[in-house]
């Protein structure tokens, strides 16, 4: 009895870990995928850097008691699969959402961001969020817009000096 109750300890800590490194973790209802939409899923998230994990609900529940994550109780019925986003907060909200969107079955919770609780729009907000590159980029190119009409005006300016001189 006493081995079986060290074991579970030991998958809720694991748990616990999970939800505490990753920036982002994605609960769904994955009912009524068969084998080959499961094994393309996985692959989408194992591509992307997400892991994901099919998790008794009790597990969950017992790992984010202290976590102050409440609010994910009502979900946590039926079978729950939960994607950690460990490098990219973005990737498995996007991954599921556009999953989900494609397949009916798969039906998003929850989440969890940087800690926090997050209900399905939430994390449908998090998935209509550009990747970050793309937010890198947008904030390369406005600093460089900035930065060549500065260029022009200084240049307008040394052309009004030159022509008066």
């Amino acid at each position: 009895m006493s081995k079986n109750i060290e074991l579970k300890k030991g998958v809720v800590a694991d748990i616990k870990q999970k939800f505490e490194k990753a920036q982002t973790a994605v609960l769904v209802d994955y009912r009524g995928l068969n084998v080959a939409e499961v094994t393309e899923l996985r692959n989408q998230l194992r591509k992307a850097g997400v892991e994901y994990a099919v998790l008794k609900n009790t597990m969950i529940n017992l790992a984010v008691k202290d976590m102050n994550l409440d609010d994910m109780k009502p979900h946590l019925e039926g079978p729950t699969a939960v994607a950690f986003g460990y490098e990219d907060a973005v990737a498995p909200a996007k991954i599921l959402s556009e999953f989900a969107k494609k397949n009916k079955n798969v039906t998003i919770k929850c989440g969890v961001c940087d800690g926090a609780y997050i209900d399905e729009k939430g994390v449908q907000a998090l998935a209509n969020t550009p990747s970050r590159e793309v937010l890198i980029a947008k904030i390369m190119g406005s600093m460089m817009s900035s930065v060549s009409k500065f260029v022009y005006a200084l240049e307008a300016i040394r052309k009004k000096q030159a022509g008066e001189a």
